[in-house]
């Protein structure tokens, strides 16, 4: 069982990956925003990160970024989990540091796909 950063400034979207991620046999801790996002990550050192990229005080792109280039939490793969769902949005997302590029609304199956990728379980 993994322990899952889910980054979302919406509770409703929060509350649904998380439901997916528990149904997945992983545990789930939250974060608000981005800023709160990037502070959970290096207090909770999850396995990894689903976060979103469209939120208030520090978007996912500069959250992904700052926790990709901070020596305590570089090793934690990110997954972006957005509506932006254009090839220059994920290319951007990528050059940030994430791992993975997951469209909303979230597929289960695509998510298990990538969670079992990343986490090598």
């Amino acid at each position: 069982m993994a322990r899952i950063l889910i980054v979302d400034d919406s509770e409703s979207q929060r509350t649904g990956i998380t439901r997916i991620v528990e149904k997945l046999g992983h545990k789930a801790v939250t974060a608000k925003d981005g800023a709160d996002g990037v502070e959970k990550a290096r207090q909770e050192k999850p396995d990894l990160i689903l976060m979103d990229v469209v939120m208030p005080n520090l978007n996912g792109f500069q959250a992904t970024r700052t926790i990709s280039k901070d020596p305590e939490t570089a090793h934690i793969p990110i997954v972006l989990v957005t509506t932006k769902d254009q090839e220059t949005d994920k290319v951007w997302g990528m050059r940030q540091g994430a791992k993975a590029y997951v469209t909303k609304p979230i597929k289960e199956e695509e998510l298990a796909t990538v969670l079992k990728e990343l986490l090598q379980v």
